[in-house]
């Protein structure tokens, strides 16, 4: 996330000031937290700590943990040792639900990062805690465990990637789990991300997770490092493919007949689409395409706005915006994961270097939210470029307090006044600050973290004429300064 949003924002007495009791643990730096990739290295004692986190009861971890820290256990070991955890432990299908744990990781590493030295811990202690739940539910329904690979069959280095593709494209599961061992085995980092990226985008099976999967997980394998990839990787591999009845690639299901039309769409767009203007008029038509169009008439409309000279930029403008005007018509799992899967495919957009893989991210995000629209049921309600600022009690702009003591309460009312404030000028930073922590006192789901790191990361990425609205949209998904704290943070406060 953007450097400005770690520093230390509005600390407000009464409920944001609750995680006092943290500082009984050694305050972590935020170049602590940030990890640097170079440094980690899969050493003997990470085996011991995950199994610790997985042999210890749910009742007794984050005092163990809390015990661990003391002793000299630092960040970057806890959040291998969970992320690992969950890949060992987690069955990655159906993508979510129980495999949270393993999706919020990220998440809670990201609001570790932009948190004051003296929070950095509770992320962590949550997605502790977030294990030991979907754990307990997995092993109800099962008790998977991730099997070593096959030896044998892993292909070469110089063999991987196509046999990866080939299984993928076939959905084999064996063909890609061997090939997913081979991509980490031979360390062509990049080429390994662009191939998941893109069959990570494939299908709208499950909502966008496999897409939220691959963005999460290679975020944090640049953060603990390569040499834990395997597991990572095969695992995804898994989750990709997830799917029910006949092989899809044997019928014509509509989650994949956009990944089927775009990749052939794709090659009408210019050679230098990433090369044009940035108007706002072509971020309104595209917004007007996405409350309307199909998913197929959404897509055209991208190749058709590109060749006419715009740039991408434009484009995601307007799928950002619609992705929080469907949240604000609609708070609900289908909309929020309209914004998530938006983020994700953009962040895989952003960081693909294939040129083709790039285009199809684009495409299959504006042809996802007509879906999203359509299975949330939103035909119409506010929008996000038409709602009105609303004054606080004073008459004034109102200030970040008054935002959230009333955001329980009315959504709709605390996007208003979230709008007043920051047209008056008001710090970004300070809002963030405060919406950070209410998350960590009041959060009680995965998507809460999940959301909340997206938002306020891309804040950044929207042009600076559409963020004051895209943020105050957000606040319909964000937590309200009179909400009960969060059972954890009772937990965490006896833990320690």
């Amino acid at each position: 996330m953007h450097e400005e949003w770690t520093r230390r924002g509005f600390m407000a007495a009464g409920a944001l000031g609750g995680l006092g009791f943290l500082s009984h643990l050694p305050r972590l730096s935020a170049e602590e937290a940030k990890v640097d990739p170079g440094m980690v290295r899969f050493l003997p004692e990470i085996e011991p700590l995950v199994r610790l986190i997985e042999t210890t009861s749910r009742e007794r971890l984050l005092e163990e943990i809390g015990m661990k820290i003391r002793g000299g256990t630092g960040y970057r070991e806890i959040l291998t040792a969970v992320l690992l955890a969950g890949i060992r432990n987690i069955q990655p299908r159906p993508v979510g639900f129980k495999f949270h744990a393993v999706l919020v990781v990220n998440s809670a590493h990201l609001a570790s990062q932009n948190s004051a030295d003296a929070d950095r811990w509770l992320p962590l202690f949550w997605a502790l805690d977030q294990f030991k739940s979907s754990q307990a539910r997995d092993v109800k329904e099962g008790d998977w465990t991730m099997e070593a690979v096959f030896e044998p069959s892993i292909p070469s280095a110089d063999r991987a990637a196509a046999s990866f593709a080939s299984g993928m494209d076939a959905w084999d599961l064996g063909c890609a789990d061997s090939a997913a061992a081979g991509l980490a085995r031979g360390g062509a980092t990049q080429a390994a991300f662009d191939l998941f990226c893109r069959f990570g985008a494939r299908d709208y099976r499950d909502i966008g997770h496999k897409a939220i999967y691959v963005a999460n997980s290679w975020r944090l394998l640049q953060t603990i490092g390569w040499q834990h990839s395997e597991p990572v990787l095969r695992s995804l591999a898994y989750a990709l493919l997830a799917h029910d009845g006949k092989n899809p690639a044997e019928g014509d299901e509509l989650a994949d007949r956009p990944g089927r039309k775009n990749q052939e769409r794709l090659k009408e767009i210019r050679a230098t689409w990433n090369g044009g203007e940035n108007r706002p008029e072509v971020a309104a038509e595209m917004l007007a395409a996405l409350r309307g169009g199909t998913w197929d008439e959404t897509s055209a409309k991208v190749v058709s706005l590109i060749n006419a000279g715009s740039g991408p930029q434009p484009v995601w403008d307007a799928m950002f915006q619609f992705a929080a005007e469907l949240l604000m018509r609609k708070p609900g799992i289908i909309s929020l994961h309209a914004c998530t899967t938006t983020n994700a495919l953009h962040y895989s957009f952003r960081n693909a270097a294939n040129d083709e893989t790039r285009r199809f991210l684009m495409l299959q995000c504006a042809s996802f939210l007509p879906l999203f629209r359509d299975d949330a049921g939103v035909k119409d309600g506010v929008a996000i470029d038409g709602f009105e600022p609303l004054a606080g009690e004073s008459g004034g702009a109102p200030g970040v307090e008054e935002i959230f003591a009333g955001l329980a309460d009315d959504r709709m009312g605390a996007a208003r006044r979230t709008l007043a404030f920051l047209d008056a000028g008001g710090d970004p930073r300070a809002f963030a600050a405060a919406a950070q922590r209410l998350i960590y006192l009041k959060g009680t789901d995965s998507h809460d973290y999940k959301f909340s790191s997206a938002l306020l990361e891309d804040f950044h990425v929207v042009s600076p004429a559409f963020r004051n609205r895209f943020l105050a949209a957000g606040v319909h998904w964000l937590k309200g300064s009179t909400l009960p704290d969060s059972p954890l943070v009772a937990r965490s406060r006896a833990a320690i």
